[in-house]
């Protein structure tokens, strides 16, 4: 039986190397609701992935659900403009022909145009029936006019759930599922809006399902897959991948008990990578709770990983549990959110989740801690942050207790240092 691309993000997203790092006391921060969603079609619930910020301090970001489109009783999702005032701005509705569910977040570029994917919607061919359609790309100009691509399931890809990078005016990402084997893929779309699938993976060494690319150096291509590595899809833990120019993969680690399901999020000057997984280490869940690693290129194709951190290293995981992307200063720190944990166990028992920076010297300070009321419960998609030492991000749920209760249908948040 397929599995639904949606009810694989949600189990991935609740499933929540060297020594085990010390964590050190927060400090005084400000955290601040910037805007809390309603529901309304106007509004928008349910906020998923990263914001972006303008040089003139606006605030772009999606819902997976809520706005005007017909799907269900719930819309298709949205993009929003959130102003300096706090103002929300309703930008678009997603309608499920033009796309529907759209969670990994958007690319600005320097005209005001966005560019992302959405989960689902677009075209309905049998590779995705029952599934809400096979997903799209689009871009959507400043005067609100949109272009798709739309996913056809095979060859083509399935479930694209991860941001688009851009790359001398080339566009990539990834689907979850598709391909020639089913196991996702690695595409590239062209400034005509034609895609070229790059890797289809297979589902042993190379991996399966993976989660977003970052590019660099004129489309050598980095990322990660959740599962396979080691034996198949079933019994192995994922990798960290490099995709050449020419096409070529080559697997730069694959994990095994160090880590399970990781991600990929940035990669520095030096061309380390550094990213997360969202389970493995040694902390106080059954399979762990999840660490942030680095991997650094050592010559010769080698690459070495090293462990900057595992959660859950504090009694009822008050530091984090099941991190997400994270960001970096110029410093070198880190900063990041972690799904679950943290110090109020008000989220079905457990921590509703927090944000934390990890020092160069690989000690975390947790900035917040969130409660699941008012302030919001379950932060994703990772942070943007100013060049202040501001962070914003998005909390999946909390907010107006009224709104898709008990749950809530999120918000946006700013923390200050």
């Amino acid at each position: 039986m397929k599995t639904n691309p949606r009810e694989l993000r949600d189990f991935l997203a609740v499933l929540t190397f060297g020594l085990l790092l010390a964590v050190i006391p927060s400090h005084a921060q400000t955290f601040t609701v910037l805007h809390t969603f309603d529901g309304a079609p106007s509004d928008g619930e349910e906020p998923l992935g990263a914001l972006i910020r303008d040089s003139a301090g606006n605030l772009y970001g999606t819902t997976g659900e809520g706005g005007n489109g017909g799907c269900a009783t719930l819309g298709c999702g949205t993009i929003f403009m959130l102003n300096e005032a706090g103002t929300l701005v309703a930008l678009y509705s997603f309608d499920g022909k033009n796309g529907q569910f759209p969670v990994a977040g958007l690319f600005r570029d320097s005209a005001g145009n966005f560019y992302g994917t959405a989960e689902e919607g677009g075209d309905d061919p049998p590779a995705c029936r029952g599934v809400g359609g096979c997903g799209v790309a689009f871009e959507l100009t400043k005067t609100g006019k949109e272009r798709t691509y739309k996913f056809q399931g095979a060859p083509n890809g399935l479930a694209p759930t991860s941001p688009l990078v851009r790359d001398a005016g080339n566009f990539f990402g990834t689907t979850t599922f598709g391909g020639s084997y089913g196991y996702g893929t690695i595409f590239k779309i062209d400034t005509q809006g034609n895609e070229t699938v790059l890797h289809s993976f297979t589902g042993g060494s190379d991996g399966c399902f993976p989660d977003g690319v970052i590019v660099r150096n004129a489309g050598q291509l980095y990322g990660a897959t959740h599962y396979g590595g080691i034996g198949f899809c079933n019994s192995g833990f994922g990798t960290v991948y490099k995709l050449d120019q020419s096409g070529n993969l080559t697997v730069l680690q694959t994990f095994d008990e160090d880590g399970w399901y990781p991600s990929v999020s940035i990669i520095d000057s030096a061309g380390n990578l550094y990213g997360e997984t969202q389970q493995g280490g040694t902390g106080g869940c059954p399979t762990g709770c999840g660490t942030l690693f680095e991997l650094s290129p050592q010559g010769n194709g080698i690459w070495r990983q090293t462990m900057e951190f595992e959660f859950c290293s504090l009694p009822n995981c008050a530091d984090g549990a099941g991190p997400g992307p994270v960001v970096m200063d110029t410093a070198g720190n880190l900063y990041g959110i972690t799904y679950g944990g943290g110090a109020y166990p008000n989220c079905n028992g457990n921590g509703c989740g927090v944000v934390y920076e990890l020092n160069t010297s690989g000690e975390e300070t947790v900035l917040y801690s969130f409660t699941g009321g008012s302030d919001g419960a379950v932060p994703v998609g990772g942070l943007a942050l100013d060049t202040s030492g501001n962070l914003y991000g998005v909390a999946e749920e909390g907010g107006n207790a009224g709104c898709n209760p008990p749950s809530g249908c999120g918000v946006v948040f700013k923390i200050t240092p």
